[in-house]
């Protein structure tokens, strides 16, 4: 058991944000399979200060079951404070904040936000404090190595020094995107030197990979990300191993396909079906990327999903096929 803020978490997931995929629809499928913690997808603090509504939709969600935070990403310390007071007034069910300063992508860089902090460490702390001015709430931060050098200790320090109740990292630059393998080694036993929990990210894939990551970096938990979508059941895995020692099997190919038409149900209850199933072509042909002559399926799934419809006439043709082998 661990404590963001005055909060207890019992297990060692954290669902990772991501922008166009953790919306209140996702989250709330996964939850189902034993997310401890999950966070929104990136929110723009000048969305939020200037009413954007597609932005505001972001933090206005039903009280989800499980812990539930926001994700602001901004560069000002004054602004996103003022977000979070914002964010607060939308909704009273927001359990803590996340701020992003781990995010790669150049568009949100360029603006001095995401992984740019990492070049400024005294700003990542002001943020920090700014926001613990405006809010009683538990403030995270999600950070990287560094952005081209490695200078996390620095930067962790800076957070530390702020009041930041925990922090999750991502084991690779920022000049590395999402590629090559996460640098596991350079934070080996990072939580002992911390005085927060710690939280691990980068390429946790299977059980395996969890396992590994804890065992390195003695961190409280993992953020699954790309690793959960097409694979929920990643998750039960991991709180099921760690409460138990047992390891259960990978899912079959059918109950893969329950899992997928669940999840489809659940975002096309939140964003209707035109715009569920459009969103839905990249992530319904990962639930069978680890199966074997499933390509024409991720293929077929990927270009002509249409509506839930379709999705039940493509896995039931498909089914006939795998039955059949």
């Amino acid at each position: 058991m661990w404590k963001l803020g005055n909060i207890e978490i019992k297990g060692k997931v954290v669902l990772a944000p991501m922008a166009g995929i953790t919306s209140a629809g996702y989250r709330k499928y996964l939850n189902s399979f034993g997310v401890d913690i999950c966070v929104s997808e990136m929110v723009s603090d000048m969305g939020l200060i200037y009413q954007n509504k597609e932005t505001e939709s972001y933090v206005i969600y039903e009280n989800d079951q499980t812990i539930t935070g926001v994700q602001l990403f901004g560069s000002s310390p004054e602004n996103l404070a003022k977000a979070a007071t914002i964010a607060t007034n939308l909704n009273q069910n927001i359990d803590f904040f996340d701020i992003n300063m781990g995010c790669p992508v150049p568009k949100v860089t360029k603006t001095g936000a995401g992984s740019s902090i990492m070049l400024k460490p005294k700003l990542a702390g002001d943020i920090v404090r700014a926001i613990k001015q405006v809010t009683d709430k538990p403030v995270a931060a999600k950070i990287r190595l560094g952005y081209n050098e490695v200078n996390f200790k620095e930067v962790i320090k800076e957070l530390e020094s702020a009041g930041v109740d925990a922090i999750a990292i991502h084991a690779r630059t920022r000049k590395e995107l999402y590629s090559g393998e996460p640098h596991y080694e350079l934070i080996k036993g990072l939580r002992n030197t911390m005085k927060v929990p710690l939280i691990v990210s980068g390429n946790i894939y299977t059980l395996d990979d969890a396992i590994n990551a804890l065992n390195i970096t003695g961190a409280d938990a993992v953020m699954v990300a790309r690793g959960g979508m097409g694979n929920p059941f990643l998750i039960k895995q991991i709180q099921h191993y760690f409460e138990t020692g047992e390891r259960l099997e990978n899912p079959s190919f059918l109950e893969q396909c329950e899992y997928c038409l669940e999840l489809a149900k659940s975002i096309i209850e939140e964003k209707g079906e035109l715009t569920a199933m459009r969103i839905y072509r990249g992530i319904a042909p990962k639930f069978f990327s680890g199966f074997a002559n499933s390509k024409t399926l991720r293929t077929v799934l990927a270009t002509s999903l249409t509506t839930y419809q379709s999705l039940v006439n493509i896995l039931n043709e498909f089914k006939e096929e795998y039955l059949k082998v």
